[in-house]
């Protein structure tokens, strides 16, 4: 790796996909992708929080949801606007761009397509919005990796455990130590390589920690010590994430945030578990430093 991305120490080998083109269109909007390749670290929760904490500093926002299969940003983005049929709440909303993947029998000409079909997409919401919000699936696709080569921002969010490291990096079970990056890891290097040959400015990655354990769990020590070393030598930044609280789940089904609670849109008195809640809500918006956002949400 070079100190232009930076990043340092080993070099990931090439992605799959490594042809792919630079990234086209403008950069008035900032891009921020959620990603990796496993379901369940908490993507679409935090896809949704941004996207809300956006709305509320202003910012017109895009969005997509590039997990064709499961939509859960989108079912979310539904479910939000049920909520404010049903009730008359004024709940904002962002501008949505869907994507659909080709039938072209060739896989080098569908996954041309694909890059073709995401850039004219993301192209148009870059020009109406100041923030894009990308989810992606908990797989590789194209559709996954273009959207980590076009990311200004990319936030993954990894569950606290060594299972969920695994993404990052591979492990010597042995010794303890870090061999080498994973498929993932990869990915994200092929997107820096073909963000510079664009002249466009480094990815912004971090690593949102969820799940992080109260107790002071060896687990929880060996993930914290092994996250620092990878994160100096793959060049990411590590941001604490949300606890496991029900209260995540629950509000799917409405289509609200934490950000909502606290005006009241449900109609429920706010209990202390909503309150940490939302304060790390706002601890991850500050750590993410975006361009004139005030953690202040």
């Amino acid at each position: 790796m070079t100190a232009s991305d930076g990043s340092a120490g080993f070099a990931p080998g090439s992605a799959p996909g490594a042809e792919a083109d630079a990234p086209r269109g403008s950069a008035r909007a900032h891009v921020v992708v959620l990603g990796n390749e496993k379901g369940g670290s908490g993507k679409s929760t935090t896809a949704m929080h941004l996207f809300v904490a956006l709305a509320r500093a202003g910012k017109r926002v895009g969005a997509m949801d590039l997990d064709l299969r499961q939509q859960s940003f989108f079912r979310y983005l539904e479910n939000r606007r049920a909520y404010a049929e049903r009730s008359g709440a004024a709940l904002i909303m962002p501008e949505q761009a869907r994507v659909t993947p080709s039938d072209l029998p060739l896989r080098a000409e569908a996954d041309e397509a694909d890059r073709a079909a995401l850039r004219a997409a993301l192209d148009g919401l870059r020009a109406r919005c100041d923030f894009v919000v990308i989810d992606c699936p908990g797989s590789f696709t194209t559709f996954s990796q273009e959207a980590h080569a076009a990311a200004d921002t990319l936030i993954t969010p990894l569950n606290d455990s060594l299972i969920d490291f695994d993404l990052l990096a591979r492990v010597d079970p042995a010794t303890g130590r870090i061999k080498g990056p994973s498929i993932y890891s990869e990915m994200v290097w092929r997107g820096r390589q073909i963000r510079a040959q664009a002249g466009l400015k480094p990815i912004d990655w971090i690593v949102m920690r969820n799940r992080i354990a109260t107790l002071d769990a060896r687990n929880k020590r060996t993930v914290g010590r092994m996250l620092k070393e990878l994160s100096r030598r793959i060049g990411f930044r590590v941001a604490p994430g949300f606890s496991e609280r029900v209260i995540f789940r629950e509000l799917f089904l409405s289509g609200l945030t934490l950000l909502d609670l606290r005006g009241g849109a449900e109609g429920q008195p706010l209990s202390m578990s909503h309150i940490a809640a939302r304060q790390e809500v706002r601890e991850l918006i500050r750590n993410l430093e975006l361009p004139g956002v005030s953690p202040e949400v």
